[in-house]
């Protein structure tokens, strides 16, 4: 939110006031005199009119979970655990995901509360890979590594699949780098081919792999320096 929108928010200030305010230099962003009013300020910063403080600032928090095969990538559900019900951290319903997995898709999951952060992990545009293995019930075609670097045509949402690389480890298993996120879409690229994906573990997105130490349902903080990997 830009910063003179969240001044005028406030109730004791108007649009005119709110311009004094910060052409006099009275507001600060994290310890620093903020004049601009088109600043964006975040959840996470700390936020004062003069030594009044008007936003303490919440801790940006970022989790890596190795998420099990029969839990919901969800923050609620009826039937199923879901992966929050998995953290034994207070405030979880401040927490959201970043790039969902099936019900019955094993591997990374990424939990935090940072929105710009998850954004940059999921949207089309930052083309982060995320990187599956995959086991199928036959033995893997091998026109599919250039049918998959191609893209496939789903004709019930009339679009063609971003390319994405294959590639086979053995005949019955491969690696499977996408660049998107489409409904059930790794199951449907190998239906293509009439042959059944019978195991899915998503083994990275983008720079950030799985930690090999975590045991499916554990997780961890990640790391600054993982965290600046996005």
């Amino acid at each position: 939110m830009r910063l003179d929108r969240f001044l005028g928010n406030l109730p004791t200030l108007n649009r005119q006031q709110v311009q004094r305010l910060l052409a006099s230099g009275a507001i600060s962003v994290d310890g620093q005199v903020c004049r601009d009013g088109r600043y964006e300020v975040r959840d996470f910063q700390r936020i004062e009119l003069d030594e009044q403080l008007l936003q303490a600032g919440k801790a940006p928090r970022y989790f890596m979970l190795h998420k099990p095969i029969g839990v919901v990538s969800a923050t609620v559900h009826d039937q199923h655990r879901t992966v929050l019900d998995l953290l034994d951290e207070p405030d979880k319903h401040q927490l959201h995901i970043g790039g969902r997995l099936d019900l019955n898709t094993s591997g990374l999951l990424l939990i935090t509360n940072d929105g710009l952060w998850s954004r940059r992990l999921t949207e089309p545009r930052s083309e982060l890979g995320k990187v599956y293995r995959v086991e199928t019930e036959q033995a893997i075609d091998p026109a599919c590594v250039e049918a998959f670097a191609h893209g496939l045509y789903f004709a019930y949402e009339d679009l063609t699949t971003r390319p994405a690389e294959l590639l086979i480890l053995s005949p019955n298993s491969a690696l499977l780098t996408l660049h998107e996120g489409r409904y059930h879409q790794v199951k449907r690229m190998f239906g293509h081919f009439n042959n059944k994906v019978i195991a899915l573990h998503r083994e990275s997105m983008g720079p950030l792999l799985l930690d090999p130490h975590l045991a499916p349902g554990a997780y961890r903080p990640l790391s600054y320096a993982e965290i600046a990997l996005i």
